[in-house]
């Protein structure tokens, strides 16, 4: 389907989980921020520098589209704001005059973050180096409400999820991993 519609496993993820969050809050128009790498022009591939920005992909699921249509208004939503990706978000919030709170993320409160380092864990190009998953000791802390971590790996896409325990109780949250799922196949 992806391939077909001229999209990636980015776009089909976002409107799957955007689908997902309108469909459990009720809401057609979904805001979900997600880091990109910032590495759009090939002088700077190979430098060892943190580049990393975010951008706030809104998602309008008004007219309750067929998943193809929602997929359309991802690609476009999507491409857009790769045309924008230099621009530093908090130039962005210091345009739309965004109120800030220490209680919540302005814009979104919503992450999606495609972790695609390669199916050889080959780190970011440079030959000889390779990532490997680092456990921690506890519970990871969220930054936002919700994000969801997705991965390729040689068994398929691999999911997480990670919430505000204040917000969410875990049997939730696997249940709405278990809906992305039906979604997703």
């Amino acid at each position: 389907l992806a391939r077909a519609e001229g999209a990636t496993l980015f776009m089909v993820l976002l409107s799957a989980f955007s689908a997902l969050l309108a469909r459990y809050s009720g809401q057609t128009d979904v805001v979900v921020g997600t880091p990109i790498a910032g590495r759009n022009r090939g002088e700077t591939e190979g430098l060892i520098v943190f580049f990393l920005n975010t951008l706030a992909l809104r998602t309008d699921l008004s007219g309750d589209p067929a998943f193809r249509e929602l997929l359309a208004r991802v690609r476009e939503t999507t491409l857009g704001a790769y045309a924008h990706q230099d621009v530093p978000f908090e130039r962005v919030l210091e345009e739309i005059q965004s109120e800030r709170s220490l209680s919540h993320s302005p814009v979104f409160q919503v992450m999606l973050n495609l972790q695609n380092f390669g199916a050889g864990g080959e780190a970011g190009g440079v030959p000889g180096l390779a990532l490997e998953p680092l456990a921690g000791g506890g519970e990871e802390a969220a930054r936002y409400d919700l994000t969801l971590y997705a991965s390729e790996t040689a068994d398929g896409l691999h999911l997480q999820l990670v919430y505000d325990t204040d917000l969410f109780e875990a049997e939730r949250m696997a249940e709405l991993l278990g809906h992305l799922r039906t979604l997703l196949e």
